[in-house]
């Protein structure tokens, strides 16, 4: 089955992007390049969805909006991935 999530990826000040899920709480990751973040919040949800149906949980929906309070809104990137499982 495949679901779409928004993500978040926030540049850092050190290098890389750190990559946050708002619909799924928790479930951040990061990557070294935008590429790399992306797979890595695939990878991320993917894992994530398959522990909730491994205990009974429901899946929550993709948010419909999403807030980004950030001093550095030009460091912050918004996308649509999907994850198979």
């Amino acid at each position: 089955m495949r679901y779409q999530y928004t993500i978040v990826l926030e540049r850092n000040e050190e290098g890389g992007y750190t990559v946050t899920v708002p619909a799924l709480k928790g479930c951040i990751t990061e990557g070294d390049t935008l590429t790399e973040a992306i797979a890595n919040a695939q990878e991320a949800i993917a894992c994530y969805l398959e522990s909730l149906l491994q205990h009974g949980e429901p899946v929550p929906s993709d948010v419909s909006s999403i807030k980004v309070a950030t001093a550095r809104l030009s460091e912050v990137f918004i996308a649509k991935v999907a994850a198979a499982l």
